[in-house]
């Protein structure tokens, strides 16, 4: 390959454990480039995140070079040719050149390759088949330099051979059009997204949210998830989400207000009930957490709203200062989808402030000061503490314990009797 010009040394380039890594690597004379995203980020001057190399040594040799320079090699994916070098902080992913010997729609069979040209035509996405020697060399062999200048996000090739090698591209199309695309879609990814979309529900369901995950925490993600249901793609991943339009008014709010939360974005396009969320949550395989989350914002949406003062601390020690927010954030963006306009924000600004200003409470009394009153160990004991804490919080939390425990007494001389 030529070499398509150069980018100045970065910091992520020339640190200490990025140069051991490339040390150890071409010790005896091999080559090691980095590749991918780490590539295309710093063409375009972004933040780097991970590191990527690529190495026409064989995945056992890579082992042997970094295990001989004192570096720990992990067997990530060694089957495929990849192996994690650690050099704390840092993590490497290390892949040897490949191509593609039979391709599955989920996976493919790979044969180790010294043909970099060969490596970069299996990549996906014109803008990840980029090349970046140690020094600052580029190397762009399908014009991805290119692209990334136009905002075009393009296939490596034919757009449908790409995607049938591995369906999950076909989200991937999507998802970088959301944080590198500034023109219109590429026609011809497109119409193959549009076409193949069905195969989507052959993708493993943690593989699909992991990549709807990223494209919802994209900085404006809603004129994609506007594209992929015009395209019938979104009906394929997310059949329950038609509010699109709800989604752009959150991430704006966010933006201001709160980091990206891709759960509460999720509840956002979602038409959000009680059933869709338990189905988008087993059909996504999300995590106990992110299940939790969201059955909590779907079952309170239909009756939370904006309130200040006691309501307001009422809804707190209930739900939490984080399921507050999310709904208080939710609420805005539906107001201001059913207004069609700009609306007051005051109470929804000092809905969040008194949110961010919440400092959770605990009941003062327990179970025990309800057996020492002499209450019989039982279900009585439980509806004593309910009741008191009742009355705790129509009060707006501010008997202390000594209120609560003659409370407790007054609760539990009938049970006493």
């Amino acid at each position: 390959m030529k070499p398509a010009g150069r980018i100045e040394a970065q910091p992520w380039m020339t640190s200490a454990p990025t140069r051991a890594v490339i040390a150890a690597l071409t010790a005896d004379g091999g080559v090691a480039r980095f590749v991918g995203g780490c590539v295309r980020d710093a063409y375009l001057e972004r933040s780097v995140e991970d590191v990527d190399i690529a190495t026409s040594e064989p995945p056992d040799r890579v082992v042997k070079l970094l295990k001989s320079a004192g570096i720990k090699a992990v067997p990530t994916g060694i089957a495929h040719g990849t192996v994690t070098a650690v050099v704390p902080p840092e993590h490497y992913e290390i892949t040897t050149l490949r191509e593609d010997v039979e391709t599955h729609g989920r996976h493919a069979t790979v044969a180790y390759t010294d043909d970099w040209r060969a490596d970069a035509a299996r990549r996906d996405l014109t803008m990840n088949a980029l090349f970046l020697d140690p020094d600052g060399t580029l190397y762009d062999p399908f014009d991805g330099l290119k692209d990334l200048r136009a905002g075009r996000v393009r296939f490596v090739g034919e757009a449908r051979t790409r995607i049938e090698e591995d369906y999950l591209r076909l989200l991937r199309f999507f998802r970088f059009h959301a944080y590198y695309g500034r023109s219109e879609p590429d026609a011809d990814g497109l119409a193959a997204c549009r076409e193949l979309a069905p195969h989507l529900e052959k993708l493993s369901a943690e593989r699909v949210w992991a990549e709807t995950r990223k494209l919802l925490l994209a900085p404006s993600p809603e004129a994609v998830f506007a594209l992929m249901a015009e395209t019938g793609v979104l009906a394929h991943v997310l059949p329950h989400a038609g509010e699109v339009a709800r989604l752009g008014l959150l991430a704006a709010r966010e933006a201001a207000h709160d980091e990206p939360d891709a759960i509460r974005r999720l509840a956002a396009v979602l038409d959000l009930t009680t059933a869709h969320a338990e189905t988008t949550a087993i059909v996504l395989k999300l995590s106990n957490a992110e299940r939790d989350q969201l059955e909590a914002i779907a079952r309170e949406w239909p009756r939370f709203a904006i309130e200040s003062g006691a309501p307001a601390r009422r809804s707190l020690y209930r739900l939490g200062a984080a399921r507050v927010y999310d709904l208080i954030l939710l609420r805005w963006a539906e107001a201001e989808r059913l207004a069609g306009a700009s609306i007051d924000d005051a109470p929804f600004r000092e809905a969040l402030d008194e949110a961010a200003a919440w400092m959770p409470k605990a009941l003062p009394v327990q179970g025990v000061d309800v057996l020492t009153l002499g209450v019989p160990a039982g279900p009585a004991v439980g509806e004593i503490l309910r009741q008191a804490e009742a009355w705790w919080i129509d009060r707006d939390f501010k008997p202390d314990r000594a209120a609560l425990l003659k409370q407790l007494k007054t609760l539990a001389n009938p049970q006493i009797a």
